[in-house]
């Protein structure tokens, strides 16, 4: 295993992060001593603190209600199997997680819209946007503000492993870090399957906004326990990469929405270094490592072809090729040890 502390935790830590706003060092660094502690002992928190608008984030519930609540039909004109890079509607039964049944969700998903030059990889490029008024702007005034608050948390993350602040967001200039936009219907006659199965999340660390309760993260002894809301604030969990960038020190959690009692939106931003960086540890022992290097965009975009069936499709066609650094599903976390 690695140093981790990962622990039997029964409850998820709170984090006030306002802190990270300081100019004091001392103040910012009080933050990061927290982040740390619940990195390595949970691997999820929640944070509080934060500066986004919540008229911004009202703004972007409703838009996102208003499109899932349109005829199947409609939503598939924005299907993501037609975009470049990986944008758009994803019904119902697209994507199948590790060891478990086709997810109970539907989801749009849209990432840095790199409108302004070339596309050079699957997953960076122009988004596919719908046709309905608004949504384009209320999605990406979101898209904007979440990704300035994960910029300031990887500076918190890196002064907690003991580097300096700036060591991550200087690889995050036009990051592949998607926004799912994620729609549980609640159906009492459906059959019991859940929201969508255990994973843990192939970026750095994941900034979610939940509107009802339903996610359920593995502790330490490998109890599934509850994360209910907490009003105004964000959950983040750290992801695949940065378990590798901290050596191990920091684990990705293992995570899952059980069937869902009430109709449910969640909106996880997934934060990436640049698609060329390498990841690789950063601290600790790196020459004994057992993580091996691998490419940010390689592994979010191989992952992601295992997952979603017409990425899937295309590569047992022969169609597309994997990194040949791709990794099997569930490599990190407690999942990898199962």
């Amino acid at each position: 295993m690695s140093d981790s502390a990962h622990t039997a935790f029964k409850q998820i830590p709170l984090v006030d992060i306002a802190g990270l706003y300081s100019e004091q060092l001392s103040e910012r660094l009080a933050v990061a001593e927290a982040l740390g502690r619940a990195a390595r002992e949970v691997g999820f928190l929640y944070v509080s603190g934060h500066r986004i608008d919540p008229a911004l984030i009202e703004r972007l519930k409703q838009r996102v209600r208003s499109y899932f609540a349109q005829p199947l039909e409609l939503k598939m004109r924005d299907y993501i199997g037609r975009s470049r890079n990986h944008s758009g509607y994803v019904p119902e039964g697209e994507e199948r997680f590790y060891g478990g049944k086709v997810d109970r969700k539907e989801a749009y998903d849209v990432g840095y819209d790199l409108v302004d030059r070339p596309q050079r990889h699957p997953m960076l490029g122009a988004n596919q946007w719908p046709q309905m008024a608004g949504f384009r702007d209320d999605v990406k005034a979101y898209y904007d503000a979440a990704l300035a608050l994960g910029n300031l948390l990887f500076r918190g993350f890196a002064l907690a492993l003991g580097l300096a602040e700036e060591t991550f967001v200087a690889q995050v200039s036009t990051p592949p870090s998607q926004l799912r936009l994620v729609h549980y219907p609640y159906d009492e006659t459906a059959e019991d399957r859940p929201g969508i199965g255990a994973h843990t999340d192939y970026e750095c660390f994941t900034l979610l906004l939940p509107t009802a309760p339903g996610l359920e993260v593995m502790n330490g002894e490998g109890e599934w326990i509850d994360v209910p809301l907490i009003p105004g604030s964000f959950i983040v969990n750290i992801g695949d990469m940065l378990e590798v960038l901290s050596n191990g020190e920091f684990v990705a959690t293992a995570h899952r929405v059980r069937r869902v009692n009430e109709e449910r939106y969640s909106f996880p931003l997934f934060c990436s270094c640049d698609y060329d960086t390498v990841i690789a540890p950063i601290i600790g022992d790196t020459e004994h490592s057992r993580y091996t290097p691998i490419v940010c965009g390689e592994h979010l975009y191989a992952q992601t072809v295992k997952t979603f069936r017409y990425l899937r499709e295309r590569w047992e066609a022969g169609e597309l090729v994997l990194p040949y650094t791709a990794r099997e599903l569930a490599s990190f976390g407690r999942l990898r040890e199962r």
